[in-house]
């Protein structure tokens, strides 16, 4: 039976536009299915109910991410900067203290420098660790608030730390793999400061969607699918079949599969995909958290606040002045903790920093909920490094997984994404052409 496609790439995020765009541009005739109304997966830019456009996913690009600051200098976007914090706000249990941004990060400096130390020692070459050293399998054990705890911090520096990682984790520290944290800091050269500065400080002067509608528009000649639910892939001796929700049915000599962790296994895999890896979809991968943008009346003036993983809301940051209001974007932990959509919910997180604040509209979506994504950006967990890793280099099957969750590099950013899609999709060329 003749195929449909070359290649079926499953999911239109920046993975899988990135790889339908190097396809494409191959002359391999390839098809992109996705199930949501748009492309842009978990990275998703539209205009609020706040009044203007807001990345509602994914945000934060930097230069030391060098498979997105490619595609950034390809089609000429600019950056902007989010506005530098002048006061911070912390809270220690019941205690709120304050004074400038400076002296927060002053006394996060001593405990991350130790937390990381040892990151470009273990993994001297960041995207390359495989085989896996003795020392990476022994600290793939461990969680970050195991190493928080080792640290015999203060309270105010215990709490402030765990915070700190509630946020990168966007999930609470103990269901978060300390490896994880170790990669992000090798690749950015061991520096905790410049891992941080890359995490949340530099966005697309045209949101996500800018760069997103670059690549697909190069890839022109791709059939796109939107609103197609894939629920079953089998791999046959020519490739392999994929049959979406509505039953149409789809061939193709090699298939991209770009689906998070914590929803791959809602997809029937014939046969199965490495046990590992399903282990670790039916345990979930540990970003469990929310994202919100809050519109506050009046100028709030340019601050930051912090608090530890208890907190529904244990993170917030003004971002921009609209019409003498003032747009902050706020982080939690738990997805389930908080009803962010409403409004007053909010104003009594916000007033555990600043009792001033007067919420006038919030805005934001559950991507933990959300039953496509099942999860914010993707953060592994303890032991979960291997099977991923492994699941992600097996070219031995018509099927390939790529996405942020399966990167070697800036696993959990949009540089990730394009990463994978772009390794995916070379690979598969150079099959198809040695099979021609």
């Amino acid at each position: 039976m003749q195929n449909d496609s070359d290649v079926i790439v499953v999911g239109g995020g920046f993975a899988g536009v990135c790889a339908a765009r190097e396809l494409s541009r191959a002359g391999l005739r390839t098809t992109v299915l996705e199930a949501r109304d748009r492309l842009g997966g978990r990275t998703w830019t539209r205009h609020s109910t706040l009044g203007r456009e807001l990345d509602i996913g994914g945000t934060w690009v930097h230069w030391i991410q060098p498979h997105v600051w490619s595609e950034i200098t390809r089609y000429g976007l600019d950056l902007i900067a989010s506005p530098e914090p002048e006061r911070a706000y912390w809270r220690i249990g019941d205690d709120l203290r304050s004074g400038p941004a400076d002296d927060m990060l002053a006394l996060l400096d001593a405990p991350m420098t130790e937390l990381l130390d040892r990151a470009r020692a273990v993994l001297p070459q960041p995207y390359d660790y495989l085989p896996k050293s003795d020392e990476l399998r022994a600290l793939d054990h461990i969680s970050v608030a195991d190493r928080i705890a080792a640290q015999g911090l203060d309270p105010e520096q215990s709490a402030l730390f765990d915070g700190m990682w509630a946020l990168n984790f966007s999930g609470v520290p103990k269901r978060g793999a300390y490896t994880q944290a170790l990669r992000w800091c090798a690749l950015a050269g061991g520096d905790w400061r410049l891992m941080f500065e890359a995490c949340a400080t530099y966005k697309l002067a045209g949101g996500t969607r800018s760069l997103l509608d670059a690549i697909a528009a190069d890839a022109a000649r791709t059939d796109i699918r939107l609103n197609t639910t894939v629920t079953r892939i089998r791999e046959h001796s020519g490739g392999a079949e994929v049959t979406c929700a509505d039953g149409t049915r789809m061939r193709a000599s090699r298939v991209i599969a770009t689906i998070p962790i914590n929803v791959l296994n809602r997809i029937d895999f014939e046969p199965p995909l490495n046990h590992d890896l399903h282990r670790v979809a039916a345990e979930g991968q540990a970003s469990t958290g929310l994202k919100v943008w809050i519109r506050v009346r009046g100028d709030t003036g340019r601050f930051v606040a912090l608090a530890d993983s208890t907190a529904p809301l244990n993170f917030l940051q003004y971002e921009y002045a609209d019409d003498g209001d003032s747009l902050i974007v706020g982080f939690g932990p738990c997805s389930d903790a908080l009803d962010f959509h409403d409004p007053q919910a909010v104003q009594a997180e916000l007033h555990k920093w600043r009792p001033d604040l007067e919420v006038l509209g919030v805005d934001g979506h559950d991507w933990t909920a959300d039953p496509l994504s099942g999860e914010t950006w993707p953060m592994l967990a303890p032991d979960q490094l291997m099977p991923v890793q492994e699941a992600a280099a097996d070219i031995s099957r018509a099927v390939r997984l790529a996405g942020s969750d399966y990167a070697r590099g800036w696993a959990g950013f949009i540089d990730g994404a394009i990463e994978s899609g772009l390794r995916a999709a070379r690979q598969i060329t150079t099959e198809i052409e040695c099979e021609k």
